[in-house]
């Protein structure tokens, strides 16, 4: 790869600063250019700045503006209906009543997609998944049974002369014809149930032909008041991945390895994907020529671009992604640090406070001096690498923060190393009533200094008490095998645990006789 290509990828690896966002009137000129964009097949298809103005009048959550990089990138319109109205065959027309949706009812039960979209220059992403689950969130935070919308077969023109609709979907289906859009909605969850004739008239790519599909709600609840729209969750999925080391071929070979598990994480709609300790070490094979302290510091000069492969992998995957810890140079200094990669793009840099005696020993690497609660769109978050869960203060001052859920991701080589993790991490799960997350490396790497083994067994802790497993293990990974670890949590428990649990280790700190702070 010439130095022209290397920096070209450099800079296609930066992430874009992704924003979901209800819509605006105001947003109207963006709107309809990127719109008209968008249905180059379809130009005559647009909606008005009034209708966008009803709609957003009569359901402003259900209207979402998709932007990236401060530019509008695309948007999802959707109304709510009576399920009757689906049960049926039906045309766009009917079901929008003429796309003046007079059929749009507060007390339906369907939330109906009416047009989904995204400009060219932003396609490819995985930003309509984006826009998607976002769809389903709002279905499941409206207590509504499912949702449902007319897919258009973009394709079908290319065949329509030899097979009909049906045949046309079956072959879909098998993967025997490509269709992007229908390719799209079933990787999404959403199942084809009925064929709609005349869909939509004007549409010539489909011959006037769309596709039902129907996505449904497993938490809906009959009798359950609805509740107001959020973005933020009580239920967060973690996902662990416990980490093969191996030896790579490339540095390219080892980040297709790391956007695999990205990949399969997302696949089960984690909202967090852990990374262990030093997970880029099998980089530091090429310089094991070099004396170790030698060695660390060239692997530090894949930092900055593994932050930003990575960085782009969770706008891309719709996941948060905490990127265990790598070595860095700062003003020519050796840390080993980490970054919290979320979802819409923003970066936040967290670094091990305590060196342990053998990382000042073989490479020189220094504490660093800051620690703080880091705000996502799942609660607040604390990480601490390794050696610095083993300091109950760090954990604690964290905890004062508003803390819901710390990660502590580990590099340990034999039991007697992960046991002072693992025993320490539970206690900071029921001290400070906070859910704990571990994930640590296995396998060996004979090949890279200092590095040879690894043990390992990730793992999410829990407090102790009644609406908690009772040993306050949520659950736990093979030990020393690579695999992924898919874990529920729920914040609203914590909650409640603050306030009645059968002991109130927060609560009733006895601050009249000590107090613990941050040294300025």
């Amino acid at each position: 790869m010439s130095e022209k290509e290397k920096v070209n990828r450099e800079k296609d690896n930066v992430a874009d600063k992704v924003s979901l966002e209800f819509l605006r009137v105001e947003d109207y000129p963006e709107f309809l250019e990127v719109m008209q964009d968008s249905y180059k097949s379809m130009q005559y298809m647009v909606w008005t700045k009034d209708q966008i103005k009803k709609l957003i009048k009569l359901f402003p959550e259900g209207q979402i503006a998709l932007w990236v990089n401060d530019r509008f990138a695309g948007a999802a319109l959707s109304i709510i209906v009576d399920e009757r109205k689906i049960e049926h065959h039906h045309t766009f027309d009917s079901i929008t009543g003429k796309e003046t949706f007079s059929t749009h009812s507060p007390k339906g039960t369907i939330l109906y997609g009416i047009d989904v979209f995204i400009h060219p220059d932003f396609r490819n992403k995985k930003l309509g998944r984006r826009l998607y689950e976002q769809r389903r969130e709002l279905c499941e935070n409206l207590n509504l049974k499912g949702i449902a919308f007319g897919a258009r077969m973009v394709n079908y023109h290319k065949h329509s002369d030899s097979i009909s609709p049906r045949e046309y979907l079956q072959k879909v289906q098998s993967k025997e014809i490509h269709d992007p859009v229908i390719n799209f909605q079933l990787q999404n969850d959403f199942r084809p149930t009925r064929i709609l004739r005349n869909y939509l008239p004007d549409d010539v790519l489909s011959e006037k032909n769309a596709i039902l599909m129907e996505w449904d709600n497993i938490y809906y609840e009959v009798d359950e008041v609805e509740t107001t729209p959020t973005l933020t969750k009580s239920v967060v999925r973690i996902g662990l991945v416990q980490w093969q080391m191996r030896l790579y071929h490339s540095f390219d070979d080892m980040m297709d390895q790391v956007e695999y598990f990205v990949d399969t994480l997302s696949g089960y709609r984690s909202d967090f994907a852990l990374f262990p300790e030093y997970f880029n070490a099998p980089l530091m094979a090429s310089y094991n020529h070099l004396s170790e302290a030698q060695a660390i510091r060239e692997l530090a000069k894949y930092t900055e671009r593994i932050k930003n492969r990575m960085s782009e992998l969770s706008v891309q995957y719709n996941i948060n992604i905490i990127a265990g810890s790598m070595p860095e140079m700062e003003n020519e200094t050796l840390y080993n640090v980490g970054y919290v990669l979320r979802r819409d793009g923003t970066v936040e840099r967290y670094v091990k406070i305590h060196a342990t005696p053998d990382e000042e020993k073989a490479w020189g690497l220094k504490g660093g001096k800051e620690f703080n609660v880091i705000d996502t769109d799942c609660g607040k978050i604390g990480v601490l690498i390794c050696y610095d869960a083993e300091f109950p203060e760090l954990s604690r001052i964290l905890a004062d923060e508003g803390m819901d859920i710390l990660f502590v991701p580990f590099l340990t080589d034999t039991q007697n190393g992960f046991s002072r993790v693992r025993h320490c991490a539970q206690a900071r799960a029921i001290e400070n009533e906070c859910y704990v997350a571990i994930a640590g490396s296995v396998g060996n790497l004979p090949r890279v200094h200092n590095m040879d083994i690894q043990y390992a067994q990730s793992m999410v802790f829990t407090p102790c008490d009644f609406p908690f497993p009772y040993d306050g293990v949520k659950a736990e990974a093979t030990p020393n095998t690579e695999m992924i670890l898919v874990v529920d949590v729920d914040l609203e428990l914590l909650l409640e645990l603050h306030e009645k649990g059968s002991v109130r280790n927060l609560k009733d700190r006895r601050k009249d006789l000590y107090t613990l702070r941050k040294n300025k």
